[in-house]
Order: structure tokens, then sequence, then C-alpha cells
């Protein structure tokens, strides 16, 4: 009296859409970017596996990566080819210059900017996380041939640059 009482999940139909495998996707089944964001989280979920024992993320991965290809990087550079907000840069390079693994340092041509470089560790990091990632590729596109995977590439680089920022 008084109280709601709970309704069987028959009734509801809550649990069988959970369960259900041959959900119909309806209007998402042929969205390109419903497919991307399915195949978004498998790698995310994949590559945190892959590197939890270094507490790296994409995100971490990505500057980690960038500053070695581009030793003396500046902060924006880098905000601007991760496309990351200021604040948000600011507390991923808090995290990697925590860890030990990047230093800031003030450019000799401008004094106002920081250039980044890698530390010994961040190197040695990066280059056992690197091999872990080449096997995450591995497991997840090995079936695609190298022209598909090219191709794939080719493809959301396109995506990637019709895009206003």
């Amino acid at each position: 009296q008084g109280g709601a009482r709970a309704r069987p999940a028959q009734e509801t139909g809550v649990s069988d859409v959970k369960t259900r495998t041959d959900l119909s996707l309806g209007f998402l089944e042929g969205l390109i970017g419903f497919r991307l964001r399915l195949a978004q989280v498998a790698l995310f979920e994949d590559f945190e596996r892959a590197l939890r024992a270094f507490d790296i993320t994409p995100t971490r991965f990505g500057a980690l990566v960038l500053i070695e290809a581009n030793p003396g990087l500046s902060q924006m550079q880098l905000a601007k080819a991760i496309r990351l907000d200021r604040s948000t840069l600011v507390t991923l390079l808090d995290h990697l210059e925590g860890k030990g693994l990047v230093l800031r340092r003030p450019s000799a041509s401008d004094k106002r900017t920081n250039q980044l470089v890698l530390t010994d560790s961040g190197r040695k990091l990066l280059a056992q996380a690197k091999r872990r990632v080449a096997d995450h590729e591995k497991r997840l596109f090995g079936k695609l041939s190298p022209t598909d995977r090219a191709e794939l590439v080719r493809l959301l680089e396109r995506v990637t640059r019709a895009r206003k920022y």
C-alpha cells in the first residue's frame, strides 16, 4: 500500500532488450558514424587492456608519439594535432610530466611557449607501449589485407580533412 511494486522483467520488456542479439538497428544500420562509434568502443576497450600496466590511454599514447616524432613540439602544436582544448592539454601534460615521461622547457625563441621533450623514461615506456599497440592493431585489423588497411586509413583521413575545426 502506497509503495510502487516493481514489475517483473517480462512485463517491462527490459531484460528482453538487454539480452537480445538479434536487435534491429533500424535507421542506425547503415550509418557510418554509428559503425565508427561501435568500432571506437571496441578499439578503446582492447587498447586499454593492452596498455593497462602502463597507465596509458589512447590520448596519452598519441601525445607521446607526437612528442617523440617532433622534438621541441610546442604545447599549442600538440593541442592542435590531437584536437584538445588548452585546459585538457594542461591536465594531460601535468600527468605525463608527473609520471616523469615528458619535460616542458621554455622555448629558446619565445619564452611564452613551452617545448615538449620525452625523458629517458618516456622513451623507454613508449618503446614498450608501441610494441603492445602494434599487437593490438594486429588483433583488431589483422584480417584486413594491407590494401584494405591503407584504403581504410585513406578514407578516414578524407573524413577528418572534410571537418572544419
